[in-house]
C-alpha cells in the first residue's frame, strides 16, 4: 500500500509539471473503455442501478464532509461571496444563453444543451481550494465560498435547469424528475448532514477510502453515460470540427469569466489574496455535481452528448488554472 501511494504521488507530481491531472487520464480512459466496450443488455441495467446507488452515496459523502458552520463563519466576506455566486449562477448562465446565437454548424442543439447545462453548475470545492492555496490566495474564504456554491447549487442548479433547459433536446423537469432529484441528491445529502458528527471523524481518518469512492463513483457515471451514448451512436453525431469548436467555446467561457473576475475584484477594492480566491472559485464548474445531475435531468440517449461539454470544460479549466496558480505563486511574497 505504501509503495502504491508513493508511486501515485510521483505520477501526480510528474503530470502536474506539464499541467495534467492523473484523474483526467482516468476519465479519458473511462470514455475510451465505454466507446470500445459499452455495457449492453442486462449488464447495462446493472450499471444503471449501480449509478443510482453511486449518486446517492456521492451526495451522502458531500453532506457528511461539508460543514455549514465553516460556511457561515465566512459570511463577513460578503462582497467576495456575492461576486463569486454572481459569476457562478448569473454571469455563466448568461454567457451560456449567448451561445444560442451560434449557428447549428458550430454548436448543434444537443451540444448547446450541454454547454448551457455546464454554465448552470456550482463551483468546484477541492480544486478551487487547492489552486487558491498554491497561488497564495485567501484559503479560508475559498473554503467558505466553495461550500456556499456547492450547497446552493444543489437547489439552484435544478431550478435553473427547469427554467432554461425545459423542452431542449428532450429535457424536461416533471414531477418524477423532481422526486428523483430529492431522493438521489437532497435526501442523501441531508442524511449526511444529520450523521456528520458520527461519520465525520471516520471519514476524516479514511480519506483514501472516501477518495476512491468519490472518484470511482464519477468514473462509473462517465462509463454509463458514454456507454449509453455509444449505443445511441454518439460519435457519429459529433465531428472533429465540432469538438474543436466546443474546445474554443469552453476556452472563451473560461477566459471571459477570468477576465471579469479580475476586473471586478479590482473595482471592488479586494485584496490580492481575495482577488485570487474570486478568480478561482468564480470561474470553475463542478464535474462531481454535474454528472450525477445530468443522469437525472437528461433522457438516456442524450446524456452522453450533454456531459461532453462539461468533461471538456473540466479538463481545460484544470489545465489553465494549474498554469495560473503556478505563475501567481511565484509572485506571492513569502510569509513574514
Amino acid at each position: 500500500m505504501h509503495r502504491l501511494r508513493s508511486a501515485r504521488r510521483a505520477l501526480d507530481r510528474s503530470l502536474g509539471r506539464i499541467g495534467i491531472d492523473a484523474y483526467l487520464l482516468l476519465l479519458l480512459g473511462t470514455v475510451l473503455l465505454a466507446t470500445l466496450l459499452p455495457a449492453r443488455g442486462g449488464a447495462a441495467t446493472a450499471v444503471t442501478d449501480a449509478v443510482s446507488l453511486a449518486v446517492a452515496l456521492l451526495f451522502f459523502l458531500y453532506g457528511a464532509r461539508l460543514s455549514p458552520q465553516e460556511a457561515l463563519a465566512g459570511a463577513r466576506h460578503w462582497r467576495l461571496h456575492l461576486l463569486i455566486l454572481g459569476c457562478t449562477f448569473v454571469l455563466f448562465p448568461l454567457l451560456g444563453e449567448a451561445t444560442r446565437l451560434l449557428p447549428d454548424s458550430v454548436l448543434p442543439p444537443e451540444l448547446f444543451t450541454g454547454v448551457l447545462f455546464l454554465t448552470l453548475l456550482p463551483s468546484t470545492v477541492q480544486s478551487s481550494i487547492a489552486f487558491t492555496s498554491v497561488a497564495g490566495g485567501n484559503v479560508a474564504a475559498a473554503i467558505c465560498a466553495a461550500t456556499f456554491s456547492s450547497l446552493l447549487g444543489i437547489v439552484l442548479t435544478p431550478l435553473l435547469a427547469a427554467w432554461l433547459l425545459s423542452g431542449a433536446s428532450g429535457v424536461g423537469v416533471d414531477g418524477g424528475q423532481v422526486l428523483d432529484i430529492v431522493l438521489q441528491l437532497l435526501v442523501p445529502f441531508a442524511l449526511g448532514q444529520l450523521l456528520r458528527r458520527r461519520v465525520g471523524p471516520w471519514i476524516a481518518r479514511h480519506r483514501l477510502v472516501t477518495t476512491v469512492v468519490d472518484r470511482g463513483s464519477i468514473l462509473l457515471i462517465v462509463y454509463s453515460a458514454f456507454g449509453e451514448g455509444v449505443r445511441e451512436g454518439i460519435w457519429s453525431r459529433v465531428t472533429v470540427g465540432q469538438l474543436l469548436w466546443l474546445a474554443a467555446i469552453s476556452l472563451a467561457l473560461l477566459s471571459t469569466v477570468l477576465g471579469f473576475t479580475r476586473l471586478a475584484s479590482r473595482r471592488l477594492g479586494l485584496s490580492r489574496a481575495d482577488g485570487i480566491t474570486v478568480r478561482f472559485c468564480g470561474s470553475k464548474k463542478s464535474l462531481a455535481n454535474g454528472l450525477p445531475l445530468a443522469t437525472i435531468l437528461f433522457p438516456a440517449p442524450a446524456v452522453g452528448l450533454a456531459v461532453l461539454p462539461l468533461m471538456l470544460f473540466h479538463q481545460l479549466q484544470l489545465m489553465v488554472c494549474t498554469v495560473l496558480a503556478q505563475r501567481w505563486s511565484r509572485r506571492t511574497p513569502p510569509p513574514g
